[in-house]
């Protein structure tokens, strides 16, 4: 509630009880005094409902609540018109989820399981107190398909008219969310980029990482390089950098305050990366931090706190990761499992990378052994679970592009890309090897999709153009920001052979969102063919770049 709400409900209630106490002046004294009825307060949704890491049978349900509660949702399938489904494709479900508590910040997660493929969801999330059922939020989800088995007269997806498994799906990323300064401005319509993505209507979101920009404080105006001021809205938890739990959880409740955001979480599922602004700046563990702003300088404290925030906060699936109250000590850093393979039927598997938890310092990046960007375990796991994967396309959902050089001050590098077009050297030599896996054992159709560097791009690598070239050819695509300031475009390192197909940019560097030209995300369309259909647009929505790859190693 607002101080302007609560204001006038002061004053309400004060007018009321003045009016009360004239009309009853000139009773008797032993009258009975009004009857004053009892109002129960329920439980309200102040930051929207989302749902996330939707797969073939399953999603993930959040919410958060006012106060203590017990997070309840309603399933129930609809065809394409917005119908309820009943008799052989109906399915109605409602589950009563965990407690909500102030140790979670309010926030709640049920993990609904055993659900129908590819079927649309009408979801309604409340919360129950002693008062009964709250305040009911709706949106709508759709798992992805099923086996197809349509060619031999086999199961269908429980959907409007029965349709074979083999449908469509479409989906879109970006990343990067009020960064810079720029944050949610009414003038425009708040958070444009959001809007353009819901009017694809896809099937889910890939959040490429900043998620928030924990060190970046959000001022009520800001003049922007041509004279027009900016005007943002603002919250005490944006005024300065983030350092404590409470003020890592108000950055995440900031950017649900703009309308076109909580409508697209409502509606579309998402599927979310954690990147350096989570926390702070190209951050790695163990650094201790040179920056003035902040009294808390050991980045694991203010990881393990940012890491809570942003778990408390978004819809992720994996046991191992979802955080439970008490995991995290104040400190130490902790982290959980967050790299997670989300499949999304026979067509797409999605790869979420964690490149961040694992990553070594920042150097210049040219030692002459391997260092950590994903660690070891992931990359195992990464390999393992790529090979084993059987659906046509594999898409590797990366928090940091792969041969864009990112620098970290003048010498050191925040990324795996180290200046030096030679062999692998640094962290180049663990990608390398994941690169090298695939070629091995023949996994074809890989795509690497990304954000971070604040703008987009089309690259393609070929081992013909490279210093390595012991990998298979493949595409990386490039999105963002999508409500931040502009950057852009970086040097290239040649190491794996990157060809610089398109690439768009602002008109300077930190550019304001302000016109949408400048601020990108990606679109992707999974034909009946197989084909994957990519292109770049802008926070208006125009497509600025598309590509069409062939399955089967033929793009």
């Amino acid at each position: 509630m607002t101080d302007l709400s609560r204001r006038s409900l002061v004053k309400t209630s004060l007018a009321g009880l003045t009016l009360a106490g004239l009309a009853t002046a000139g009773s008797p004294a032993n009258a009975a005094p009004n009857a004053i009825p009892l109002v129960r307060k329920r439980l309200t949704l102040p930051t929207g409902i989302a749902t996330g890491d939707v797969t073939t049978d399953s999603a993930v349900l959040w919410s958060r609540a006012s106060g203590p509660g017990r997070l309840t949702a309603t399933l129930r399938a609809i065809d394409d018109a917005g119908d309820i489904l009943r008799g052989r494709y109906g399915f109605s479900r409602t589950i009563r989820g965990p407690l909500a508590s102030e140790a979670s910040d309010f926030t709640a997660k049920i993990h609904a399981k055993g659900l129908p493929a590819g079927t649309r969801f009408t979801l309604e999330l409340n919360f129950e107190d002693e008062n009964g059922l709250g305040e009911a939020v709706q949106g709508t989800f759709r798992t992805a398909p099923g086996t197809n088995k349509a060619n031999d007269g086999g199961s269908q997806d429980a959907r409007a008219g029965g349709r074979p498994a083999s449908y469509s799906q479409s989906f879109v990323w970006t990343g990067d969310t009020a960064g810079q300064g720029w944050g949610i401005n009414p003038d425009i319509g708040g958070m444009r980029g959001y809007q353009a993505m819901h009017q694809t209507r896809p099937d889910f979101f890939i959040h490429s990482g900043d998620t928030i920009y924990a060190d970046g404080p959000i001022a009520e105006t800001v003049t922007e390089k041509d004279g027009q001021v900016w005007r943002n809205i603002v919250t005490e938890d944006v005024a300065k950098v983030a350092e404590t739990l409470k003020e890592y959880r108000g950055r995440h409740r900031y950017n649900s305050l703009d309308a076109n955001m909580r409508a697209l979480f409502a509606d579309v599922p998402v599927i979310a990366q954690w990147d350096d602004h989570e926390t702070h700046n190209n951050w790695y563990p163990g650094q201790i931090l040179d920056d003035a702003r902040y009294t808390e300088r050991d980045v694991n404290v203010l990881a393990a706190r940012g890491r809570q925030a942003w778990q408390e906060n978004m819809p992720i699936a994996d046991s191992a990761a979802l955080w439970r109250p008490g995991t995290y000590d104040a400190g130490q850093y902790q982290p959980a499992r967050i790299y997670r393979k989300i499949s999304r039927g026979p067509q797409l598997d999605i790869f979420c990378l964690d490149m961040r938890t694992f990553k070594s310092p920042n150097t210049d990046g040219k030692e002459p052994y391997a260092t950590n960007i994903l660690g070891r375990e992931q990359v195992d796991w990464l390999i393992r679970e790529v090979r084993q994967s059987k659906a046509t396309w594999k898409v590797i959902a990366a928090d940091l592009p792969l041969g864009i050089v990112v620098p970290d001050g003048a010498v050191n590098q925040e990324s795996l890309s180290n200046r030096d077009n030679g062999a692998p050297l640094g962290r180049e030599l663990e990608i390398a090897g994941v690169l090298s896996a695939f070629k091995k054992y023949g996994i074809k159709n890989t795509v690497w999709l990304t954000a971070d560097v604040h703008y987009c791009a089309a690259h393609h690598y070929s081992p013909e153009r490279a210093s390595f070239t012991d990998f298979d050819p493949f595409w990386e695509f490039v999105a963002g920001p999508i409500n931040a300031g502009s950057f852009g475009p970086n040097g290239m390192d040649g190491t794996f052979g990157p060809e610089v197909v398109f690439a768009k940019s602002g008109r300077f560097p930190g550019e304001s969102p302000r016109d949408g030209e400048n601020q990108y995300f990606g679109h992707v369309e999974l034909g009946s063919d197989n084909t994957f259909n990519v292109s770049l647009r802008n926070a208006n929505g125009a497509v600025i770049f598309s590509k069409t790859l062939n399955p089967l190693g033929s793009q």
